[in-house]
């Protein structure tokens, strides 16, 4: 890890800071780490979450009560809270690459964070509600952060390095989790060889896996680890990321039992992904990559004689969209699904995603800096095929295959891809021939 691509980050994030701030009309900029929630009438708590602000400074994901305080031209105030606690092993003393670049206040007592704050009504204070601290109430303002989730789309370099690291720690678990589902593993089993791999627990994952085997391979955000194996495992999907620093990756990765057909599926989705990986380009609209997408797959479909229309046919009368749902993929970094991505500049404003394809999450312009994901998918949905057969296009759909390969439920590869200058950065792929 470079120490200078760090302060580059800091003098990077003081500097959006700086205009965000002026924008508004504000002096100081407040983030509230966040606090430790607990379950209704019980005392025991949730896995904490980070304000994604808070972290976009430093790697501290596991600190409730603290705060940060942003001066333009100074340098940033930590108040870090260290209670005396013997119920719960309170935080380690501040150490690491980072603490050089900050003005540390340790504190045992909430009481005493206010002091170390400027007056509330010359701040931008930006965080939850419940947050707030001795008349530091977060007022979020919508000047300040339009400005900073439209430019926290724009990777730094420190960033970037922070990503290949959990891009790394994630193929370990995608490889262990192969080796399980192939090993006869049930989806539970599966789960834990993940979790091994990744030195992960189920709360600090960066989203809940997705581990899917047979016919549950059709459900995009499958939600259960059934924890005994099919009769007969066909197939397997896993959509499961891991993290770094608080930086997200987020994979997807299907395999098939060897059966021909469905391994002809695979090998065409395959293709279509890393077509339109190379599409992530400086001045790439996302909507249409998006579209080109749906003609790829419409073409896998033709050709895989699945539906006997034309590829155009299937787009234009959102046949497409029974075989492929979602979205093409989203903004990746701070969060699995980053802010900003219908935003189309600084002053905020949103570009909602064509009526066609509403659950695309991502509507703006490629640029240097971005990191997106691609995870076309081809999947075999009851419920969406029941509708198509009850249309006028339902005739042509070749029943038999698809009776055949709704048994392994689908197919989604997902990659994570920074734009460049040039080339893209496929960061999954990298990833993958160096472990």
């Amino acid at each position: 890890m470079s120490q200078n691509t760090y302060a580059d980050h800091i003098a990077t994030l003081q500097a959006r800071s700086a205009v965000a701030l002026a924008r508004a009309g504000r002096e100081h900029l407040l983030i509230a780490a966040g606090v430790q929630k607990y379950h209704f009438l019980d005392d025991r708590p949730y896995p904490f979450q980070v304000n994604p602000h808070f972290k976009h400074w430093l790697p501290l994901t596991e600190h409730p009560h603290c705060w940060l305080s942003i001066t333009p031209g100074e340098k940033p105030v930590l108040v870090y809270y260290q209670p005396d606690d013997y119920w719960h092993l309170p935080p380690e003393t501040p150490a690491g690459f980072w603490v050089d670049h900050f003005d540390i206040r340790i504190v045992a007592d909430r009481a005493q964070i206010a002091a170390h704050l400027p007056p509330a009504a010359r701040c931008a204070i930006i965080g939850e509600a419940d947050a707030a601290e001795d008349g530091h109430v977060p007022d979020n303002p919508a000047a300040v952060l339009d400005y900073l989730h439209y430019h926290r789309a724009f990777k730094t370099p420190w960033e970037l390095e922070q990503m290949r690291v959990a891009t790394q720690r994630a193929v370990r678990g995608h490889r262990a989790a192969e080796a399980a589902f192939r090993a006869g593993a049930s989806e539970l089993g599966i789960h834990r060889a993940y979790l091994e791999a990744t030195g992960h627990s189920d709360f600090d994952l960066p989203y809940t896996n997705i581990i899917g085997l047979n016919e549950h391979g059709a459900v995009l955000h499958y939600q259960h680890l059934d924890a005994q194996p099919p009769a007969r495992s066909r197939s397997f999907l896993i959509d499961a990321g891991a993290q770094h620093n608080g930086y997200a990756a987020d994979i997807t990765r299907s395999h098939g039992d060897g059966d021909d057909d469905f391994a002809a599926v695979l090998a065409a989705m395959e293709t279509v992904q890393l077509q339109l990986v190379d599409g992530v380009r400086a001045g790439q609209h996302y909507v249409a990559l998006h579209r080109r997408a749906h003609h790829l797959i419409a073409g896998v479909l033709r050709d895989l004689d699945i539906v006997r229309m034309t590829p155009e046919a299937m787009v234009d009368s959102g046949v497409s969209n029974v075989f492929f749902p979602h979205g093409l993929g989203h903004l990746l970094g701070l969060q699995v699904h980053d802010v900003a991505g219908f935003q189309p500049g600084e002053d905020g404003g949103h570009v909602a995603a064509p009526e066609q394809y509403p659950a695309l999450r991502l509507t703006r312009t490629l640029a240097p800096g971005m990191v997106v994901t691609i995870e076309p998918g081809l999947y075999f949905i009851d419920t969406l095929l029941r509708r198509l057969r009850a249309g006028p296009h339902g005739k042509a759909l070749n029943e038999p295959l698809i009776a055949h390969l709704r048994q392994f439920g689908g197919v989604r590869i997902e990659d994570d891809v920074a734009c460049t200058g040039d080339a893209p950065e496929n960061l999954t792929r990298d990833a993958w021939q160096r472990h």
